[in-house]
């Protein structure tokens, strides 16, 4: 690694730049940059919980609330009281929500397509496994914190 280099500090600025992107290409649709993944989420596994959402996107519980809310608001997602536990809300996509979905996954594949652009396919697979390693070290890291 060169002197004065990061991994950390390339990650931030590629987590920066995308959600800079996705959320101008989102912007007409009233979707932030931080509300997207959730809808994503939804479209495979429409109905869970907001703790669920948490848990799986590996985010606090407030910051999912709050992205909820706005895409409640927005008309893309509604939230009914769970059955089996009337203190908690199951998250559904609606119509609108479900036609956001390839509009979404179109404006992620563009940006992977413009950042990999001169990568052959060798180099982006092997990315994405050093990529995938790194985020479960990452995790590991956080869950030894929590009971330590």
């Amino acid at each position: 690694m060169a002197e004065g280099s990061s991994i950390g500090r390339w990650i931030s600025i590629l987590y920066r730049y995308r959600q800079n992107y996705i959320g101008k290409k989102l912007a007409s649709y009233k979707i932030g940059s931080g509300q997207y993944f959730f809808l994503l989420v939804l479209a495979k596994n429409n109905g869970i919980s907001q703790e669920e959402l948490s848990d799986y996107l590996k985010i606090d519980k407030a910051t999912t609330a709050k992205a909820i809310k706005k895409l409640e608001d927005e008309g893309y997602v509604i939230r009914d009281v769970d059955a089996m536990d009337k203190r908690a809300y199951q998250v559904f996509l609606t119509q609108k929500g479900l036609k956001m979905i390839p509009i979404i996954e179109k404006v992620i594949a563009d940006w992977e397509k413009l950042i990999t652009a001169d990568f052959s396919e060798s180099e982006s697979c092997l990315l994405e496994g050093v990529l995938e390693k790194m985020a479960r070290n990452a995790y590991q890291i956080k869950e030894i914190g929590r009971s330590a």
